[in-house]
This record gives C-alpha cells, sequence and structure tokens, in this order.
C-alpha cells in the first residue's frame, strides 16, 4: 500500500506541516475504526467501518487500501446474510491492508519532512 504523496499536498494545499497532520488523523481513526473490522460484530457495523476507513483512505491518497475498504463495504451492504467465514476472510485482508497503510503513512511522514518540501517561516518575518 502507497501513500500519493502529491494528492495528499493538494488535498492539502500544499501545507506540509497539515499534510503529515492528516496522516496523524487517519492513523488515530484507523486504531478506531480497525476495531470494528470484527466477524463477530453485526454486519451493518463492519460495513460502516469500512465505509470511514475508505474516505479517509482517499483523503490521504491512499486508493488501493481505499478500493479494498470499497468491497468489503459493497459485501457488508449485501441484502443477504454474509457467512462468518466469509466476512472473517474479507476482513483479515483488510486488516492487513490496514496495517500497511499505517505503515505507509510513516514512510509517507519522513518523506514530508525531508528539506525543501516545507516552506520557510523566515520568509513570512
Amino acid at each position: 500500500m502507497q501513500i500519493d504523496i502529491e494528492h495528499l499536498l493538494n488535498m492539502t494545499g500544499g501545507d506540509v506541516d497539515l499534510a503529515d497532520e492528516v496522516l496523524d488523523i487517519f492513523r488515530n481513526q484507523a486504531e478506531t475504526w480497525g476495531r470494528l473490522l470484527n466477524p463477530d460484530l453485526a454486519q451493518t457495523q463492519w460495513a460502516d467501518a469500512a465505509h470511514a476507513l475508505k474516505g479517509a483512505a482517499l483523503s490521504i491518497g491512499a486508493k488501493d487500501f481505499a478500493d479494498n475498504c470499497a468491497s468489503v463495504e459493497t459485501l457488508g451492504r449485501a441484502e443477504e446474510q454474509v457467512s462468518r467465514v466469509a466476512a472473517a476472510s474479507a476482513l483479515s485482508g483488510l486488516k492487513d491492508g490496514l496495517t500497511m497503510t499505517i505503515e505507509a503513512c510513516a514512510r509517507a511522514s519522513y518523506e514530508l519532512s525531508k528539506p525543501g518540501l516545507r516552506r520557510s517561516n523566515d520568509s513570512n518575518s
């Protein structure tokens, strides 16, 4: 999983500090919503969690993970009850993708910390 840093910077108006803050927000949301990716919970609950993660992933430029979230959300929104085995399999894959996306956030934060991306505050004085 990767973070599209260019997309992230476009979403934050080129503000590197804000982009880094958005990555932190994603990581915090991931912890909260990730707990609901549980096949023992109601199907609507984990579908809602996948939906929330999809939106958060799109905001940081994690398109592949967002696509995975969309697939799980669609599964969870199906009219028929999904078997626990099918739910567990889908949610396990999504949790793995979430872990990889969180790791990608750390790499993106590192990239954002490199010299040249941050605007100098001295020029505003």
